[in-house]
């Protein structure tokens, strides 16, 4: 209203800047004859006109928008009665709010026409229009459930902008009344009233908003409460818990406006964290209905699969931004629908479109209040210009100093809210976009193909689901920022040209020539990044693989091997870590040191140009180039920020890209006229590699198509029992992996009968979940006792049972690590069978199992209650095919031979005999009693403890134990950097105070005793050289020990990432097997993932910030002291508040982080678990439970993300009000000094400068510090590993004779073996002793301690009393290397890794390639590594692309390799075909001949042609003598267990 800022003519205002455009826009006529005013020297104000467009015009067209449309989005809901008067008051303010100006128009026509302008007709019309949208608005917000929800917080952030912009607005027309000329006078003291009257309206509605704002959410809609009792969408009731006086209740439902407006909601969290009640995710928030991840992700998956305009999408936008029960209708696909078949697309988009879609709106949206809160923030350096300018010309009135410090109040108090609901509605929405992609990435790992899904290690997954991750949701500020510190950099670089005029272009040059360094150093980073991704995905991988095989590499002593190849992993990743660390050193360089000079460039140009520094000047600048520090120093880190997020983007895409197991395409469906048939395959052919075609193409080094089964024929009818049989890697076990769809179908036709029912399967490799043993069985049915114990005794597990300490609930370890082979192949088994399926698929079930036991499980079970059910059976035990409808005798990826077993099996008369004997044999069965004592891992359910937390502050010793990984006099160094840095910072602004104190004129009339005075000594003050000299010497300090600060820091946080996951690597790599058989997976992982790469990149990161805001607040604490001493005064009570905010905070978040970091191995656990189990999962169709389950992980721990992220907003906010009463206090302190002729310029401008910083940085620190406390949490974790796994006694007493052992003879002395102090021997007292050169069977029941030998022998657990001694030399006194590099095994499980077969076969590369081939060809392998490619063949992580009974002669060739005097063999021949069999036992006879060999078996044909027979029971030794001895005695043990098969045999 440029009318309205008229003034006399007489009056020239000293300083205001007439914007006029270059398009030819007229100012004059818009706004008045002056134009377009920014500030106005007569009443020391804004300019009306500025205040009207600049100001209130972007609130109100904000306002009206969000109004609107959330109008449009509550009208669809129901109205809801309510009689509240406080709201019924509030919708007759906002009319009369609309009404007044137009009214005011009205009048100003009528009575003053020739006073108003374009902006005078424009501004009440634009007002009016946004009063009535906000009425509609309010008419609406009772709608869409409950009163409380008061509508979205961000229109109730811009009505509170509003009304200090009506203050504003009263102040003004107060001050131009008085000034005005006669003939627009009367307009002015007409705003003035109607200024007022919207003012009381303003504050009447304020006061119903607040009132209204109490009422509880209680009402829902029928449809909301449909979904509250959900499960498929929410696995919380929501029903408030009335008898836990202790529940918080959903997250921000049920509270006032002004409570969340302050975070409020909150105190109940922050006091139970103080207490020491936040144990578990149960204990905080339940989450808002769209937060949580069965919601984001059905979401989530719609966009990435659906066009993204669709109405269902939609309404998935209209979330509210603080998403809450009731944030509108969203479609919530059924969770449990079976989700097996590919959605047909009508347009595939990529992630990115697909997270626009899904949370766009709300993401751009906040956006708002960053412009807002970027916008209070230059309005600070303004009114310290105005207050320094008030003291200096000690000529305007002492009510205008006051009312520059209350525009500082009121400048910073706005800031403060918005920049700390921008922060929480931004963290919200990262939230949002974290459980979506963590949610779509698991769901896509059930649904793609084993095939496809082998393209990624298991590592690289996890990494997509935590670090890519990460960084995706990290990259959401980045965003917002990246384009508002821009916006923030232009708008200070115009107000510090109203300063200094043209000499800021100096310090804007210097930038400028950064801009392309800055970019340079970001897309390295960004490189560097990429390729440290990659390095860190192979050492997690590798590490995954080396904790499944832990045991395997203890008995062949290859912890050295893989720690060197881990390490070399590991140097790689550090290598680019390195340069990485050293390049953002750089950036923190260019960064911290960029304000510095750009002041000494533009504060020496400004006076050598001959103009006269003042303290108005200089603070004002000071101020400006403050705010331009934390753009500048963000800048180059959102840049990296955004460039790594693509990255993760993209890596995330190629696995979503991957196609979906389709059903439809892979099945075919039945005949309707073939009602008989079960299973029908026609000339079928299948690979394990994918097409090259553009839909599955992956990446450019797609593997070639390898077909392993050719021309397969199959039909099974229903109810038959089907035998496939073959040699070893014929194609028996891939033949089931054809019909579950695992296999990528090349030709043919497969039909299945009832593919969504889906079918009973059992693995050759047992798969067993983390859990309790019934859990197990029942996987996700609901338990009937009479069938669980027909089950139970159908697979041999009752007697088991009994023995077990807690019954069926003892605690099975991650992959049935606690239980023996024999016990996971019929838990697995059992498990089959209880999910009661047509069609079953068994996997070599009998061969970890003793013959009795087998017998057992074909009769009651196989023949028994599965009698009616369709069987296909895969063993080599071909007398259990006797009685098959049909045998299949695979060969070479084909089917050799199919019929009848009378017409297919050789001898088949002779078998038929001994099968009648053996399958109904009516003697009563001894079944086995797999006892605890005698179980090899067996454990108590009370062993597998929830993972460690720890509680109270973090001990000193973690942090001494960082500070000792950095090493002492690099710590050290990097202290006394950043000291020497902030000391000459501080040092720089203080030489400038004295400056413009002591330059001639500017000198201020401040007393004689002044402390500049005091401080330096008598100088010449009109000498600008020297000023200029001291002020660049200091500067150039300043940028020395900066450059110092952040390359050692650099260099520090590198050697301590270094000495931590090496000192981890080395204690987990030593530690005793019983620590593995407890500890899941996950949690170890965890520990190498997780942790390590916060150990790597945040802490130091987070450290660094920290050290450098804790010495900036002392700086600036110090200066702003010795400036104005008695803001001491405000600082005394200031200082225990801000003592008691940091204490709650503290002892909240670390224990959020705890229970983050709690919550999130179960995650990781559990989709470990998942991928080793997922042909299981796929073929039992609980894909669906399995993602519920998942989402019940994940949003645990999602509670434990938006409680932490809640707390930190909660500090935030208080300390920004903390910093607002600092600057409030300063501005008052200062006018009183003024008022008192007391007030030094320069001191109060530089502490006012300060004070505007401090405000940030008392946030920063503790913040920071906050967050460093619980980045630091990870470092203890890793501690925990390090100093309390125990680790194996490595201590050698004596060392091994020469030539030790020489004639292998082994001797047990009264060994009593316990895996734990509080379970039952294992063994107990064995005694025996061999021949050398002897060949020993070992034989007895599943559990009998038939492995535990092999434990004591190797030390893998220590004797709890007895000896053992090897040619008379005890071995605890051996050491454990000298010890098992002189032994050989085999194991039960062959552990293989990714790798070349030379690298699995020969790891410290000890043999040539002629040796290596000779042992293959000895061992019948030759044709199997000649196919794969030869030697440096490639093998896929736990060499999946071998069968079992390969991966076993593998192992059985480095044991040959190895030809050690003493050679132990577990079940070595369980998973091959007798043919095979027989060929092992020659290769052992001929290449062990002068070695002593322990061999273990359930075959009694395998150990009848060795020296002697060890039979075992519970843990002792029941015979021990050679096998025709035994034989003949039919009273033996061994008789009984050998007598029918050496007699079929």
């Amino acid at each position: 209203m440029s009318v309205n800022d008229s003034s006399p003519s007489k009056m020239k205002p000293e300083w205001k800047e007439n914007i006029q455009d270059t398009s030819g826009w007229d100012w004059e006529v818009m706004c008045g004859p002056n134009g377009f005013v920014v500030w106005s020297p007569e009443i020391h104000n804004f300019g009306l006109c500025f205040q009207e467009i600049c100001l209130h015009l972007p609130v109100l067209i904000f306002l009206a928008i969000l109004s609107s449309y959330h109008f449009g989005f509550r009208s669809r809901y129901p109205a809801l009665r309510n009689s509240s008067y406080a709201f019924q008051t509030r919708k007759i303010a906002t009319i009369i709010l609309a009404m007044l100006p137009l009214i005011k128009l009205f009048i100003g026509v009528t009575k003053t026409p020739h006073a108003l302008n374009v902006v005078d007709y424009f501004m009440p019309l634009v007002v009016s229009v946004t009063w009535l949208s906000h009425f509609c608005y309010v008419c609406t917000v009772k709608r869409g459930g409950n009163s409380a929800q008061g509508g979205q917080i961000v229109i109730y952030i811009l009505w509170t902008t509003l009304v200090v912009v009506d203050i504003m607005s009263v102040q003004l027309y107060y001050c131009w009344q008085n000034i005005a000329v006669p003939a627009m006078s009367e307009y002015m003291k007409l705003s003035y009233g109607i200024s007022i009257t919207v003012l009381v309206f303003q504050c009447i509605y304020g006061v119903c908003l607040l009132c209204d704002g109490r009422t509880q959410q209680q009402d829902f809609s029928p449809e909301q409460q449909a979904l509250l009792g959900s499960p498929r969408v929410h696995s919380y009731s929501r029903f408030r818990e009335e008898d836990d006086p202790l529940y918080l209740g959903v997250a921000l439902e049920g509270w006032s406006f002004l409570s969340r407006m302050f975070f409020m909601w909150v105190n109940p969290l922050m006091d139970k964290g103080v207490k020491g009640k936040l144990n578990q995710p149960d204990d905080l928030h339940d989450l808002p209905l769209n937060l949580t991840p069965a919601y984001l992700s059905n979401q989530l998956e719609f966009s990435l699969n659906c066009d993204e305009n669709s109405e269902h999408q939609e309404q998935n936008n209209t979330a509210g931004w603080y998403g809450s029960i009731n944030s509108g209708p969203a479609s919530h696909p059924d969770t449990h629908t079976t989700m097996y078949s590919r959605k047909i697309p009508r347009r595939k988009v990529t992630l990115l479109r697909a997270l626009h879609s899904c949370f766009g709106l709300q993401f751009y949206g906040i956006g708002i209040l960053k412009f807002i809160a970027d916008c209070s923030g230059f309005v600070g350096p303004l009114l310290l210009n105005a207050l320094i300018t008030f003291i200096e010309t000690k000529s305007e009135n002492i009510e205008d100093g006051y009312a520059y410090a209350a525009g500082l109040f009121g400048a910073t108090f706005v800031g403060a809210l918005c920049n700390a609901h921008f922060n929480f509605l931004m963290a919200t929405v990262g939230l949002k976009i974290r459980g979506a992609i963590v949610s779509i990435v698991y769901r896509k790992t059930l649904m793609v193909s084993t095939t496809s899904l082998n393209k990624f290690g298991i590592g690289e997954i996890v990494n997509f689901m935590s670090t890519d991750t990460d960084r995706i949701v990290n990259a959401c500020p980045s965003f917002h920022a990246f384009w508002s510190i821009p916006f923030q950099i232009a708008v200070t670089l115009y107000l510090l040209y109203l300063q200094v005029g043209y000499a800021f272009l100096a310090g804007v040059l210097f930038t400028v020539v950064l801009i392309p360094i800055n970019k340079f150093l970001a897309s390295k980073i960004g490189e560097l990044s990429t390729k440290m991704m990659a390095s860190k995905d192979k050492r997690v991988q590798m590490m995954a693989e080396v904790l499944k095989g832990i045991t395997v590499l203890k008995f062949h002593v290859w912890e050295n091997n893989f720690i060197n190849k881990i390490n070399v992993c590991r140097g790689e990743e550090l290598k680019y870590l390195k340069y990485r660390k050293y390049l953002d050193a750089l950036c923190v360089y260019f960064w911290a040191t960029t304000p510095v000079l750009m002041s000494i460039l533009t504060f020496s140009t400004y006076a050598l140009l001959g103009n006269k520094l003042t303290a108005a000047t200089v603070f004002t600048s000071i101020a400006l180039l403050n705010m331009l520090i934390a753009p500048l120093n963000a800048f180059p880190w959102v840049l990296n920020g955004l460039t790594e997020a693509w990255v993760s983007l993209k890596r995330i895409q190629k696995l979503l890209e991957l196609s979906d197991l389709d059903f439809s395409e892979y099945y075919t469906s039945l005949p309707s006229g073939d009602t008989n048939v079960a299973v029908y395959v026609k000339e079928g052919t299948f690979a394990w590699s994918v097409y090259n075609n553009e839909e599955n193409s992956v990446s450019a080094e797609e593997p070639s198509q390898s077909t392993v089964l050719s021309n397969i024929d199959l039909i099974v009818a229903k109810g038959e029992f089907v035998g496939v049989t073959g040699r070893v890697g014929s194609g028996k076990s891939t033949v089931l992996s054809a019909l579950l769809a695992e296999l990528n179908k090349v030709a043919g036709v497969v039909c299945l009968d009832n593919v969504d029912s889906g079918f009973g399967f059992v693995s050759q490799l047992h798969w067993l979940q983390h859990g309790t043993l019934r859990d197990n069985i029942l996987f996700g049915k609901a338990y009937d006792d009479s069938k669980y114990k027909a089950v139970l005794e159908a697979c041999c597990l009752e007697e088991d049972i009994k023995s077990f300490p807690g019954g069926d609930l003892i605690g099975v370890g991650e992959g049935g690590v606690t239980l023996s082979g024999g016990q996971k192949a019929r838990v697995a088994l059992a498990r089959a069978v209880y999910q009661n399926k047509d069609v079953y698929f068994l996997d070599d079930i009998f061969s970890a199992v003793d013959n009795h036991v087998a017998q057992h499980l074909f009769r009651k079970c196989i023949t028994g209650l599965l009698r009616n059910k369709t069987r296909i059976l895969c063993t080599h035990h071909v007398k259990y095919l006797m009685f098959a409808d049909k045998v299949v005798i695979m060969d070479n990826g084909a089917i050799k031979d199919q019929g009848k077993p009378q017409d297919v099996l050789p001898d088949y008369d002779e078998f038929l005999s001994s099968s009648d004997y053996e399958t109904f044999d009516s003697s009563p069965l001894k079944t086995l009693v797999e006892s605890k004592s005698n179980q090899m891992h067996e454990v108590n359910e009370s062993d597998f403890q929830e993972e460690e937390r720890e509680v109270g502050t973090i001990d000193w010793s973690v942090y001494g134990a960082y500070w000792k990984a950095i090493g002492h006099f690099l710590a050290a160094f990097i202290l006394l950097s950043i000291i020497f840095m902030q000391s000459s910072r501080n040092l720089t602004d203080l030489w400038l105070s004295y400056w413009v104190s002591h330059s001639g004129d500017n000198q201020t009339h401040s007393n004689d005793d002044s402390v500049a005075p005091r401080l330096y000594h008598s100088l010449d003050k009109s000498n600008v050289k020297y000023y200029l000299t001291v002020y660049g010497i200091l500067a150039c300090c300043n940028s020395v020990f900066t450059l110092f600060r952040a390359f050692l820091f650099a260099f520090g946080g590198v050697h301590a990432a270094t000495k931590i996951h090496k000192s981890l690597l080395s204690v987990i790599m030593k530690a005793r097997v019983t620590f593995f058989d407890i500890t899941p997976l996950g949690q170890i992982l965890n520990r190498f993932s997780s942790d390590i790469y916060t150990a790597d990149d945040s802490l130091p990161f987070i450290l660094n910030i920290l050290l450098a805001q804790f010495f900036s607040l002392l700086g600036s604490l110090a200066v702003t002291v010795y400036a104005l001493p008695w803001l001491i005064l405000l600082l005394a009570p200031l200082v225990p508040v801000y003592h008691w905010l940091q204490n709650h905070y503290r002892l909240t978040s670390r224990e959020l982080k705890r229970l983050s970091s709690l919550s999130l191995s179960p995650v990781y656990s559990h989709f470990n678990e998942t991928v080793m189990g997922l042909a299981t999962i796929r073929a039992f169709r609980a894909i669906p439970r399995f993602k519920r389950e998942n989402e019940e992980h994940l949003e645990a721990n999602q509670k434990c993300q938006l409680a932490s992220q809640a707390a930190s907003q909660w500090l935030g906010l208080r300390l920004q009000l903390i910093g607002v009463a600092m600057v409030t206090g300063i501005g008052i302190i200062a006018v009183v000094q003024h008022q008192f002729d007391a007030a030094d310029a320069g001191l109060i401008g530089l502490a006012l400068s300060y004070a505007l910083s401090v405000t940030g940085i008392l946030s920063g620190v503790v913040n920071a510090f906050t967050e460093t406390e619980r980045e630091m949490i990870s470092v203890e974790r890793i501690q925990q590993y390090i100093n309390h796994v125990e680790p194996e006694n490595v201590q050698e007493i004596l060392p091994p004779p020469y030539a030790w052992p020489s004639q292998g003879v082994i001797t047990f002395s009264n060994v009593v073996l316990k895996y734990r102090d509080h379970l039952a021997p294992a063994l107990n007292g064995v005694s025996f002793e061999t021949r050398p050169a002897e060949k020993i069977g070992v034989m007895g029941r599943t559990g009998a301690g038939k492995s535990s030998l092999l434990v004591a022998l190797f030390r893998l657990c220590e004797l709890s009393s007895g000896k053992i001694l090897i040619d008379t030399v005890d071995i605890s006194h051996i050491g454990l290397h000298g010890l098992r590099v002189r032994l050989a095994v085999i194991p039960q499980d062959p552990f293989l890794f990714s790798g070349s077969i030379r690298e699995n076969l020969d790891p410290a590369s000890e043999y040539r390639d002629d040796e290596l081939m000779n042992v293959i060809q000895r061992c019948h392998m030759a044709a199997a590594v000649r196919k794969l490619g030869g030697l440096e063949a490639k093998l896929s992580p736990g060499g999946s692309n071998l069968s079992v009974g390969q991966r076993q002669l593998l192992c059985l060739i480095r044991a040959v390799l190895h030809n050690a005097k003493i050679v132990c063999i577990d079940e070595a021949t369980a998973s091959v075909d007798l043919e095979t069999d027989r060929n092992i036992q020659h290769t052992l006879r001929t290449s062990f001949r002068q070695s002593t060999v322990i061999s273990i078996a359930h075959r009694a044909s395998t150990i009848m042609d060795l020296d002697r027979v060890l039979v075992l029971g519970n843990g002792e030794v029941l015979e021990f003598d050679s096998p025709d001895v035994l034989m003949r005695n039919k009273e033996s043990h061994f008789y009984k267990l050998a007598s029918p098969e050496y007699e079929l045999s």
